[in-house]
C-alpha cells in the first residue's frame, strides 16, 4: 500500500535530521531562548523583509491557530472563516474551547472574499450577538486553492476599514508559495497580513510552525499564553534548528516544488482519463472525482480519504503528495487508474 494520505507521513528531510544529530549533545537554552532559535528567527526576517515582527515557534497548527486567536480577541469577540476552515472542520472546537465563535461563511472554492466578510459583518449588528474582530485565512486552503496577490490585498483593504484583524494559516503555504498559480512572495504575505504561520510540519520538517506577529496589539505577552495553553517546549530548539535548516540553502522551498511536481504527475494523468476535480489546485492536494467502482480498485493498493459525496455513483477523494513522494509511485497511481 503507498499512502497518498496526507503530507506528514514520511519524517523529515535528511539535512533537518543530520542538523539535530550534529547538535544532539550540545547544551541549549530552554524554551526558544536559544541561538538556534534566534538565528531561524534572523533567517525569516531576511526571507520576509521585515524587522519589526515577533516570531514565536509552536509544535502545530492547531495550536497555532488557537493561541493566536485567544490572545487576540476579547471574550465577546468572533473570528470569520469559510465554513471549510481548518478551525471549523478540523480542530476539535478548540476555538470555542478558547472562548470564541467561529463564523464560518460558505465558500465554494475555499477561499473568503470581502463580499463574505462584509456579509458576517452585516449579520452582527449589536451587542446582542459577538462580534467580528478577526478574518482567518489558509494559503493554500484546505481544498487545495491559493490567494492571489490581489485578492488578498482585497481582504487586507476591507480588514484595514472594517478593523479586523486579518490571520494566515500557513501550514501548507510552502505548496502555494512554490505552486504554477502562485503571484505572491513571503514579504507580500507579511505586508498584508497582522499575523501568519510558516508551516513546517507539512512541508519536511518533523514538526513546527513558525507564527510570524506584525500587528503591534497582538504582540504584548505573547509568551504568556504560549506558555498558559501548554505549549512552549522546554526543548525548543528542536523547533528552531528545523528552520534554521528549512531556511538555508533554499530548502524551504525546493522540498515543496518537489511536492508540487509529484502532485501535477497525478493530475496530467487523472485529467488524462477523463476525470474532473472538486476543485481548481495547483497545490499538492488533488480533489478528483471518480465512479465508487474505481475508487475501490484502488483502494486496494494505495491510501488516501474520502472528501465528499458527489451522487449515487461518484465520490471526491483527496491525494496529497508530499517532499518525500517517489515519481515511480506517482506514474504506477496514473497507469492503475487507467487499467481501472
Amino acid at each position: 500500500m503507498y499512502s497518498f494520505n496526507n503530507d506528514y507521513s514520511e519524517g523529515a528531510h535528511p539535512k533537518i535530521l543530520e542538523a539535530m544529530m550534529n547538535a544532539n549533545l550540545t547544551q541549549n537554552t530552554g524554551y526558544g531562548m536559544d541561538s538556534h532559535c534566534s538565528h531561524a528567527k534572523r533567517l525569516i526576517m531576511d526571507e520576509i523583509r521585515r524587522e519589526d515582527v515577533d516570531i514565536h515557534f509552536l509544535v502545530g497548527g492547531t495550536q497555532a491557530n488557537a493561541i493566536t486567536i485567544g490572545a487576540a480577541l476579547r471574550p465577546w469577540q468572533a473570528v470569520i472563516s469559510t465554513d471549510k476552515g481548518h478551525i471549523n472542520v478540523h480542530e476539535t472546537g478548540a476555538i470555542e474551547a478558547v472562548g470564541h465563535k467561529v463564523l464560518a461563511m460558505p465558500s465554494q472554492d475555499g477561499k473568503l472574499t470581502p463580499a463574505l466578510i462584509q456579509k458576517a459583518l452585516d449579520h452582527h449588528t449589536d451587542e446582542h450577538m459577538v462580534q467580528p474582530k478577526m478574518v482567518y485565512i489558509s494559503n493554500s486552503t484546505e481544498i487545495g486553492t491559493q490567494y492571489t496577490k490581489a485578492e488578498l490585498e482585497a481582504i487586507h483593504r476591507i480588514c484595514r476599514q472594517k478593523g479586523l484583524y486579518l490571520f494566515m494559516d500557513g501550514a501548507r503555504m510552502a505548496s502555494a508559495l512554490t505552486s504554477s498559480a502562485n503571484d505572491l512572495t513571503l514579504e507580500d504575505i507579511a505586508r498584508l497580513t497582522d499575523v501568519f504561520y510558516i508551516g513546517g510540519t507539512k512541508s519536511g520538517a518533523l514538526f513546527g510552525e513558525a507564527l510570524i506577529i506584525s500587528h503591534p496589539d497582538l504582540k504584548p505577552d505573547f509568551r504568556f499564553m504560549i506558555k498558559q495553553r501548554g505549549a512552549m517546549m522546554a526543548k525548543g530548539w528542536l523547533l528552531g534548528i528545523q528552520f534554521e535548516e528549512l531556511f538555508q540553502n533554499n530548502l524551504f522551498y525546493d522540498m515543496a516544488s518537489h511536492s508540487n511536481e509529484m502532485a501535477a504527475i497525478l493530475r496530467k494523468g487523472i485529467e488524462a482519463c477523463g476525470y474532473s476535480f472538486y476543485s481548481d489546485s495547483s497545490t499538492n492536494q488533488l480533489f478528483p472525482i471518480f465512479p465508487d467502482r474505481v475508487i475501490a480498485k484502488l483502494e486496494e493498493s494505495y491510501l488516501f480519504s474520502v472528501q465528499e459525496r458527489i451522487d449515487d455513483s461518484h465520490t471526491a477523494i483527496r491525494l496529497v503528495t508530499s517532499w518525500a513522494t517517489r515519481e515511480d509511485a506517482c506514474r504506477q497511481f496514473v497507469k492503475d487508474l487507467e487499467a481501472c
